[in-house]
């Protein structure tokens, strides 16, 4: 069979991105924007965007730094504390701009000391969510630390998710950047209204990726960790299932997360890895390999639209067989940032 030589897709959109703020914001921000035409960002800066009223004021920041020719629009988030009120959920619903509220376990993960202590201090924010149809989005591990890390997504899907879904039947739920066989089995059967996003990291690397290169040498890789932790290959598999089948539960979601280079390359380096500046070509490449590229576009550019209940996109882009090189360090505000799989070759490119 011979090879496609280009792939024409409706736009696709990125339901999961961290962008940051600032000059930082303003480097990352154009590599989303030339592939995806919307993107739910992340509300995880420091201090945390907690309130409507926050969430407007970062949508305009992130507005403002998109470059004039660049056609975007970001879908902005709620950070859920302990305390958020009502009151704030409905005026996130009323605004037009918020599209979710995200549940990070306080510790969890990078800026998360504000998240969610217990989930039952969260009863009343979460019954208004249910009421006004507002999904909640959860980065789904336990932080108890005498669970093993690499098991702290089964147990939240056991300790917290299970328990939560049976209080609020009718909340929509988006199981964040899923990790594990169970995860993707529990999204794929459960009744209600459930999904997850994957990120192309998961589909391409199982956790070897953090400790050996690709010609097997042995070495931390600090550019591949990130949070949750990429599993063992029979997970990486089970997530190229989901991915590339049939259910409209599974959609894209990068979780693009820049960190300086510094942050990331010293004794207690940062998660997360950023995939924006090729992440489209990223998950071309996952497809591919799992014999499934005439799934991209579904996955791509129409569960995600359809799960948030938006129009789909109308724009269309290409992309082109070209090998290309990833670059090895990326503008960042005042310092660098270093992309996932940096200096590597992937054999397709965004051109249009």
């Amino acid at each position: 069979m011979t090879a496609l030589a280009t792939i024409t897709l409706t736009r696709p959109d990125d339901w999961h991105l961290h962008l940051r703020d600032g000059a930082a914001m303003a480097d990352v921000l154009p590599h989303t924007a030339r592939q995806f035409a919307r993107a739910i960002v992340m509300p995880n800066l420091k201090p945390p965007v907690a309130t409507t009223a926050q969430a407007a004021e970062y949508r305009a920041r992130i507005l403002a730094a998109l470059p004039p020719a660049m056609d975007f629009e970001p879908l902005m988030t709620l950070y859920l504390t302990d305390n958020t009120s009502a009151d704030e959920i409905r005026a996130a619903r009323a605004s037009g701009f918020v599209h979710g509220v995200k549940l990070y376990p306080a510790g969890a993960t990078t800026h998360s000391d504000a998240g969610v202590s217990d989930i039952r201090r969260c009863k009343v924010a979460l019954e208004t969510m249910q009421r006004e149809d507002l999904p909640l989005l959860i980065h789904g591990e336990v932080t108890d630390p005498q669970v093993d890390v690499f098991d702290r997504e089964s147990r939240f899907i056991d300790d917290v998710l299970l328990p939560l879904r049976r209080s609020f039947p009718g909340l929509r739920v988006v199981l964040e950047h899923i990790t594990t066989k169970a995860a993707a089995q529990y999204v794929a059967e459960a009744e209600g209204r459930i999904a997850a996003t994957i990120t192309a990291h998961h589909l391409l690397y199982n956790r070897n990726a953090i400790f050996l290169t690709s010609a097997g040498r042995a070495g931390v890789r600090p550019h591949y960790y990130c949070l949750p932790l990429l599993k063992r290959e029979i997970h990486r598999q089970a997530l190229l299932a989901a991915a590339t089948g049939e259910s409209a539960r599974f959609f894209l979601g990068t979780d693009s997360a820049p960190h300086p280079k510094g942050e990331k390359e010293n004794a207690c380096g940062c998660a997360g890895c950023f995939t924006a500046a090729s992440a489209i070509e990223m998950y071309a490449l996952a497809f591919e390999e799992a014999g499934a590229l005439d799934r991209l576009e579904e996955f791509a550019s129409f569960r995600g639209a359809d799960f948030y209940r938006l129009s789909r996109n109308r724009g269309r882009i290409t992309l082109q067989r070209r090998q290309w090189t990833v670059p090895e360090e990326l503008k960042f505000g005042a310092a660098t940032v270093v992309p996932l799989a940096a200096g590597e070759a992937l054999p397709w490119r965004l051109v249009t």
